[in-house]
């Protein structure tokens, strides 16, 4: 059984540590606590195939930005054969406050362009997310450029906490199924 983990993000040193990168952030710490040791350049994102209980693991970074993250996605789950239910995209979400995450399968963009740029590429919404909160941004600031600054330290440590619990519940829905994380992850404050 495969699984594809894509987290999204924008690539360039310029977006590491920001609130948008949040899904790389994830699939690095993945690549980390599961050892990976060899990552390529494949369909348009960097991977690297790993092992979680008894599946295959793609994890991916598309190299694309944020906004056209789906062409490189859609030729990874092609590629790979990966059906919607084992696709599991991670991203931020402004909706969530600083420091939460929630499980979720299928739903709509909510506004989010990656998310829309993936639901053009896959023709459906269908597949299994893991959101990041990120808060929403101060006062009328634009939420792109929220998303895009750099952090201040209470922010990022909150991130940083997400971040795990993220890789977590990434982990719980390969491990357990989308529906015993939802119950694990979804009842945190």
């Amino acid at each position: 059984m495969v699984y594809l983990v894509a987290g999204l993000g924008n690539p360039g040193p310029r977006y590491e540590l920001t609130r948008h990168n949040a899904g790389f952030m994830v699939v690095d710490h993945l690549a980390e606590g599961l050892r990976a040791a060899y990552w390529k350049d494949e369909a348009g994102a960097r991977t690297s195939v790993i092992r979680a209980g008894d599946a295959d693991v793609v994890l991916a970074k598309p190299q694309s930005f944020m906004n056209v993250s789906g062409s490189p996605v859609s030729r990874l789950v092609d590629h790979y054969e990966v059906p919607l239910e084992r696709l599991i995209v991670v991203h931020d979400d402004i909706d969530l406050p600083e420091g939460s995450i929630r499980v979720k399968s299928g739903g709509g963009h909510g506004g989010h362009n990656g998310l829309r740029s993936l639901q053009q590429r896959l023709g459906s919404g269908e597949y299994l997310r893991v959101r990041i909160g990120v808060g929403r941004p101060p006062g009328r600031q634009d939420p792109a450029d929220y998303v895009l600054e750099p952090m201040g330290r209470i922010a990022a440590e909150k991130l940083g906490e997400a971040v795990l619990l993220g890789e977590r519940a990434v982990l719980h829905v390969i491990e357990h199924g989308v529906t015993s994380a939802m119950n694990e992850f979804n009842t945190r404050e």
